[in-house]
């Protein structure tokens, strides 16, 4: 029986080039320069995220002038919603704006809550 070994030096390439086994090489190292474009890149993402944070979430709009109404028995914000309407908008958007505004969990109201409606222009 023959012992087959394995060596751990030069390997022959096409070309007649050679090139050491992976396991001879030094470790990679990075160079100053390397850690320097690193530390520019990490900060260069944190600026930008930061940014997009800010876009994304942005600050309190323009100022609503007001009034306060006490709900009736039998009122839903849908009614409301209709009253302080303009002319062709949409509904869902001035009902959704209603419950933000009022800091609801849902549309629903009951009587005698009192909500903040906003007051109609002109």
């Amino acid at each position: 029986m023959q012992a087959v070994g394995i060596m751990a030096g030069p390997v022959a390439l096409a070309g007649g080039r050679t090139e050491r086994a992976r396991h001879d090489e030094a470790p990679l190292r990075l160079t100053r320069r390397g850690r320097v474009v690193l530390v520019l890149l990490a900060a260069l993402v944190l600026v930008l995220a930061a940014r997009v944070g800010v876009a994304v979430a942005s600050g309190p709009g323009e100022p609503v002038e007001v009034r306060v109404h006490v709900v009736s028995s039998g009122e839903t914000l849908w009614e409301l919603a209709q009253g302080v309407a303009a002319p062709g908008e949409d509904l869902r958007d001035v009902v959704s704006g209603l419950v933000e505004l009022n800091g609801l969990s849902s549309s629903g109201v009951q009587a005698g809550q009192k909500l903040l409606l906003p007051v109609e222009e002109g």
